[in-house]
């Protein structure tokens, strides 16, 4: 299993983030719609879930494990997958039935190797997802983006919709634009 290293930045503005990015020699790989069902585990495990996402481009299926909400607290098994909604299929036939769909924009840039995407949800306003190797090339890119660590969050989406904006994502069967 993988550790994720990652931190979030709430409530961003998205063009002023790129603008800092491209200045900063950031290189933009892409903007997507992405698309996911979220599945419980057949036997429920608090903090654990099966999630099918594609951006049109790749499709992958996860299993993730939130140990703890720190920036090296998820522990993810992913892998690559042909088909969105065969595979959607393929789990229905399994066992697993979706809790949600979801579809979020995202906007990635690479700086020094890290993965900084501008994530855009319905309903609640844009934030930062930094993701890197380590927790250190996380928090150096923190640092070359002027970020102080006093505004990271390392709460999951469904924390940030829960815990910040008082959104229940498992009342919202179909989370879309």
């Amino acid at each position: 299993m993988r550790t994720e290293y990652e931190v979030r930045i709430l409530e961003i503005d998205p063009l002023v983030m790129e603008r800092t990015l491209v200045t900063l020699g950031g290189v933009k790989q892409g903007e997507w719609l992405q698309k996911r069902y979220v599945y419980d585990l057949i036997q429920p495990q608090k903090g654990q879930w099966v999630r099918l996402r594609t951006n049109g481009e790749v499709t992958t299926l996860t299993y993730k494990n939130i140990i703890k909400n720190t920036v090296d607290g998820t522990q993810e098994v992913e892998i690559v997958v042909n088909d969105f909604e065969r595979t959607h299929e393929l789990l229905g036939c399994l066992g697993f039935q979706a809790r949600g769909y979801q579809e979020n924009k995202r906007t990635r840039y690479v700086l020094d190797g890290v993965e900084i995407d501008i994530d855009q949800w319905p309903m609640i306003p844009p934030y930062l997802e930094i993701e890197g190797e380590n927790e250190t090339v996380v928090w150096q890119a923190l640092k070359r983006l002027s970020i102080n660590k006093s505004q990271v969050t390392t709460l999951n989406c469904d924390d940030i919709y829960r815990q910040v904006y008082g959104i229940d994502l498992n009342q919202i069967k179909q989370l879309k634009f």
